[in-house]
């Protein structure tokens, strides 16, 4: 393996009908509810010796298009979607090495609740689960909980502060060797290497210990979307591994070299977080394939602009709907208590552009970099993409899930990368944080 080799891991958008009403994608709308699609991912992403797969979530219907619900339902945008730990069981129960990382809110479950889901993860799955931490971005996802709204974007931040010390604190309120099977004296577990925690915060408290038992893993990995000022303060402190969005090679450098040097500054090894940048190659067997693919991305999005802005507005917690299409964005004002570097990325690229135009070229280029051809050209520019921002590895997030979709990336373009030693070739080890760390 080279000196830099980087790490790929997948950004399954949704538990649920992934790319209905896309080709190739069977009997989808019928055949959801078994998961069956999700363990055919995660056992090709094993093959092709993945890191992790990291289930996004949602815990509402969006409602920001109209003032209405139909727009979603009707396209099955972000819905239904499954609850991310119960298919992650799933996930881990069908795979041996692949990291399982769900996305637990901190809004929608009390820290005790979320250390107790993670760790029995980590338990049944032998040192392999990971917690996304996201404080959520819709006040619809909040009434669901019987909140009027979230709190404000950087309150959010603080409360989580206090969120992931408990959670911490419960993963290390078991001892190492606390477990005795000491059969002779009768005794299971040493009362001495348990303790409460105690946490009193001003907006959390949990008392411990956690009742689930210790975590192969010591602490499960916490992966973390740090996009805003706030974000990127909380990854730099807490994450193991970051989701990252930063639009054009020079961001996405700018993006690693601050966090970075924030992990320096707090005397964290900036070594020791790996930061994955979103990504969603095109890959097809000749270039004009490729191409044409691409092509057909922003004819899509035009012939689908206000579901496209609908989708847009369900992860920014806007409704774009009343909004004059031909409207230079510069002259729009758009702010958010939802994901603000999303809607952050969308104005830098928008610039002077209409609202049509910007949202066509927003919602059909591929994150952080557009990408597309075949297997070799494709893993070329992977690989000059990573030796210019300096690592750490790609999270791969493909807009149209399917078995077809997954071969072009499994059996396409990894084989690629594996034989030119940018990838693993195995798993060096049976741990998730320990894989991460491998290089």
């Amino acid at each position: 393996m080279p000196a830099n080799p980087f790490h790929l891991s997948w950004f399954l958008q949704g538990s649920s009908i992934q790319a209905w009403g896309e080709p190739w994608t069977g009997n989808i709308a019928q055949e959801w509810m078994t998961a069956d699609m999700f363990v055919d991912l995660v056992k090709g992403m094993e093959r092709a010796c993945f890191d992790y797969i990291l289930i996004e979530d949602s815990i509402y219907i969006g409602q920001n298009w109209q003032d209405s619900r139909d727009i979603f339902l009707k396209g099955g945008i972000c819905v239904p979607r499954q609850e991310p730990s119960v298919v992650a069981t799933l996930m881990a129960a069908n795979t041996r090495r692949l990291g399982i990382v769900p996305t637990l809110s901190t809004f929608a479950y009390h820290p005790y609740l979320t250390a107790r889901i993670v760790s029995s993860l980590d338990q049944i799955s032998g040192g392999r689960a990971g917690w996304n931490m996201v404080t959520g971005s819709s006040d619809y996802s909040a009434q669901n909980f019987g909140m009027d709204k979230l709190p404000d974007h950087d309150q959010r931040y603080v409360m989580a502060e206090e969120y992931i010390d408990i959670v911490k604190g419960l993963w290390g309120s078991w001892e190492p060797g606390a477990i005795l099977d000491d059969r002779e004296n009768g005794v299971l577990i040493d009362p001495a290497k348990v303790h409460t925690i105690d946490y009193k915060g001003q907006y959390y408290a949990s008392r411990g210990p956690l009742n689930s038992g210790p975590c192969p893993q010591g602490q499960p990995v916490i992966a973390q979307a740090g996009g805003s000022k706030s974000g990127r303060r909380i990854a730099a402190t807490h994450a193991d591994t970051i989701v990252a969005a930063p639009n054009g090679v020079a961001a996405m450098k700018q993006y690693r070299d601050d966090i970075r040097s924030q992990m320096a500054a707090m005397g964290r090894d900036p070594n020791s977080c790996k930061i994955l940048f979103l990504f969603s190659p095109i890959v097809a067997e000749t270039e004009d394939q490729a191409k044409y693919f691409a092509e057909q991305r922003r004819v899509l999005s035009a012939a689908h602009l206000d579901a496209r802005m609908a989708r847009f507005g369900w992860s920014t917690n806007l409704d774009l709907s009343g909004l004059d299409l031909d409207t230079p964005v510069s002259q729009l004002t758009l702010t958010t208590n939802g994901h603000q570097s999303s809607l952050s990325q969308f104005l830098t690229r928008a610039g002077d552009k209409s609202l049509r135009e910007a949202m066509i070229d927003h919602t059909s280029q591929g994150y952080c970099v557009d990408v597309y051809g075949t297997p070799d050209s494709v893993a070329s520019q992977m690989s000059e993409i990573m030796e210019e921002v300096g690592g750490d590895g790609f999270l791969i997030a493909l807009g149209d899930v399917s078995r077809r979709s997954v071969a072009t990336i499994m059996d396409g373009l990894v084989p690629v990368l594996q034989r030119r030693g940018l990838t693993r070739k195995g798993y060096a080890h049976a741990q998730l944080r320990d894989n991460l760390l491998e290089f």
